[in-house]
């Protein structure tokens, strides 16, 4: 099963400590049913100096399950499921494609 969400969409997160907030993703992985959203699902890794990187605690965003979020619909900006038209993924609350700008 193949996600509809791709890269560049506004998500809305539905569950976790990060419910109810809207960002942008940026990386799907499809057969993971995986996505990492901006500024959501952060984590704290110890890394080790290496002669380019000094070291410290650095914040690691984290992979989020597709089913824990929805897509939100650029024209009327409400959280919604995606159906087809005209091979296009489209708002099934108004109607209006949502990927026909890319």
């Amino acid at each position: 099963m193949q996600p509809k969400i791709k890269k560049g969409d506004t998500v809305l997160v539905l569950s976790g400590k990060d419910k109810g907030k809207k960002s942008k993703v940026l990386n799907v992985f499809p057969k993971e049913l995986k996505a990492i959203v901006e500024k959501v699902a952060v984590s704290k890794r110890h890394q080790r100096a290496t002669r380019t990187f000094p070291g410290g605690i650095i914040d690691k965003l984290v992979p989020v399950n597709v089913s824990k979020l929805m897509v939100v619909c650029p024209h009327c900006s409400k959280p919604t499921r995606l159906g087809k038209k005209d091979g296009f993924r489209s708002c099934k609350k108004c109607g209006e494609i949502v990927d026909k700008g890319r």
